[in-house]
């Protein structure tokens, strides 16, 4: 852990040096994050529900979905950059160094600036909080928390996937955005909303509800209270993930450069 933060202070010390750039990346990403929210505030001030969703709970779904993809995205920029690791020949350097793999290649590369929408995600939660969009209790506070940090989880999980893959096709596959990028899009609302077929999807082929759709339910008093415990269960995901990275590892072969 010492040496990821050390990583970790490297990236950020390094970002900050053209600090101009930084926050003008920073606003970058929260434009595009505020425009994707906006159009459901326009939506919400026409017809004043969606599947029976206020804007306030509305708020807090997208605010869960949005503080675990940048959370993932941060932390897991190298993974996500690992098709550029393969290219450029640095995974030879890396399988020679007596560290982890998958720790050297996630210390590769950071994105502080993803640190901005977390932030964004907190004035969400908490504007959502305050407006009476859930009961609160104990109990709840700590599923929302698990929503975020086994969501971003499953993100990364995700992320190592598609890096996986690199390890065959020496190519990112595109259709897996839909589950990288996407959910900042089709996050906004509860998953449930796009119909049976797409829940089934992501409730038992990539668990993105699990942290999503069906805990809310819980706090939104439309579900029984073990819904609260699914974000828990969506960590399950991560062993085919680590099993494929295996796989992948073993079935790697030198450039020779």
């Amino acid at each position: 852990m010492k040496l990821y933060l050390k990583f970790l202070s490297i990236h950020i010390r390094s970002a900050m040096t053209y600090r101009a750039s930084f926050f003008l990346s920073c606003l970058g990403h929260l434009l595009i994050t505020t425009n994707v929210f906006l159009s459901v505030v326009f939506l919400l001030g026409r017809f004043g529900t969606v599947g029976g969703y206020t804007l306030s709970q509305l708020s807090l779904c997208y605010a869960v979905i949005l503080a675990a993809t940048s959370l993932a995205e941060c932390f897991g920029r190298g993974i996500d950059a690992f098709g550029r690791i393969l290219s450029e020949a640095q995974f030879d350097r890396i399988m020679l160094r007596p560290r982890p793999l998958l720790f050297q290649v996630l210390c590769q590369d950071m994105k502080p600036t993803m640190l901005a929408r977390v932030l964004q995600a907190v004035a969400m939660l908490v504007w959502a909080i305050g407006s009476g969009a859930v009961s609160w209790t104990p109990a709840k506070g700590l599923v929302l928390a698990l929503m975020i940090f086994c969501g971003a989880a499953v993100f990364f999980g995700v992320y190592l996937i598609n890096a996986c893959v690199t390890f065959f096709t020496l190519e990112h596959i595109e259709a897996l955005n839909i589950f990288m990028d996407g959910p900042r899009e089709y996050g906004k609302y509860p998953f449930g909303i796009y119909g049976k077929p797409v829940l089934l999807v992501l409730t038992f082929l990539v668990p993105l509800a699990l942290v999503q759709h069906w805990p809310l339910q819980y706090l939104f008093d439309r579900g029984p209270s073990w819904y609260g415990l699914l974000p828990i269960a969506s960590l399950l995901f991560l062993i085919p993930c680590g099993l494929l990275w295996r796989l992948g590892v073993r079935h790697y072969r030198s450039t020779g450069s």
